[in-house]
């Protein structure tokens, strides 16, 4: 199989950023992760000048059909199977699949 990294930036809504955290943490994550072909995640955040915040989500990819896993992730966001919420700004998310070319390097 081989390895991706699926990169997937988003914000929360004005006012509801611990509403947001809470459901990333503990409901999104957790929805993704059951996707077969996923298999890890790790959140990060980061504070501008004005002190607006970014998320971002790294996914770890293992298919060899990139767009397969994508379309079955996409028909499960906003299903019982991956709830959505509403703290979500739903325009700001951007994500890309970046595939390895590399082995992973370690010390």
């Amino acid at each position: 199989m081989a390895d991706h990294t699926f990169v997937v930036f988003t914000k929360p809504v004005a006012g509801k950023e611990d509403e947001y955290n809470h459901w990333y943490d503990n409901q999104h994550l957790p929805d993704v992760l059951k996707v077969p072909g996923v298999v890890n995640a790790r959140r990060y955040v980061t504070t501008d000048a004005e002190g607006n915040r970014q998320y971002l989500a790294l996914y770890g990819l293992q298919t060899d059909d990139t767009d397969a896993l994508l379309a079955d992730l996409n028909s499960r966001a906003g299903s019982d199977r991956m709830v959505m919420s509403e703290a979500l700004d739903s325009g700001s998310i951007n994500a890309v699949v970046y595939s390895a070319i590399t082995p992973l390097v370690t010390l």
